[in-house]
């Protein structure tokens, strides 16, 4: 485990993690009405994954699931933040910490997920980056090693979120959601096409995956 890069002043240069800067605003206590609802979703207990997605780019997903991730550390759940977005990785950006290695290097069998984990300061919240970029990122999402992280991961953790791909744009986010306890869905107000989202749930329908909430985003990150 890499420990304690998690520094305040880190993340108000980063913007966007009000959960942590701002733990009294509005929109921090908005985040907290989302962890609220979670905890009282039939079928959402504990050691549950929960894929968080969106049916494009820039609609503010991973900003969302940050700031969801810290809000349940502060209830004192021990989370684990995973970015499968192999593509264009961004959690390492938004906690300002390395990226030389992350989840790449465990589903290659190069490191385990304890070695990889970054811990933060913020409870018992732990984050896993993209690591190196692979030229096929769902011959590692669809693999059996990515099914057995997740199983390792939910018995050690409370609650594994994942920052995952748009998932209209690559296949790596059906595959996720269908082995996932819940998917919760980002919409941009005045960004996403209505088409598009209704597309996207009927994918993650065909994929069988649980929806369990949409989050409608309308501050532009």
């Amino acid at each position: 485990m890499i420990p304690n890069p998690f520094k305040q002043n880190d993340i108000v240069k980063q913007g966007g993690i009000t959960t942590h800067s701002f733990p009294e605003s509005i929109i921090s206590e908005q985040f907290r009405t989302i962890r609220t609802n979670l905890q009282f979703i039939n079928g959402v207990n504990k050691n549950q994954t929960i894929l968080v997605t969106s049916p494009g780019h820039s609609e503010g997903k991973s900003t969302i699931v940050a700031n969801l991730a810290i809000s349940l550390a502060q209830n004192k759940d021990k989370v684990l933040l995973i970015d499968t977005n192999l593509k264009k990785p961004t959690l390492h950006t938004i906690f300002n910490v390395e990226n030389t290695t992350g989840l790449t290097d465990v589903l290659r069998g190069k490191l385990s997920l304890e070695e990889t984990v970054v811990h933060t300061e913020v409870g018992r919240m732990d984050v896993l980056t993209s690591g190196s970029l692979p030229t096929i990122s769902s011959d590692l999402i669809g693999s059996i090693a990515m099914f057995d992280l997740l199983q390792k991961a939910s018995k050690n953790y409370n609650i594994v979120l994942i920052d995952s791909p748009p998932f209209l744009e690559l296949s790596d986010t059906q595959i996720l959601a269908s082995v996932c306890d819940g998917v919760i869905l980002v919409i941009k107000s005045g960004k996403t096409d209505t088409k598009k989202a209704i597309e996207t749930k009927r994918q993650l329908d065909l994929a069988k995956a649980k929806i369990i909430g949409v989050v409608i985003n309308e501050k532009q990150y």
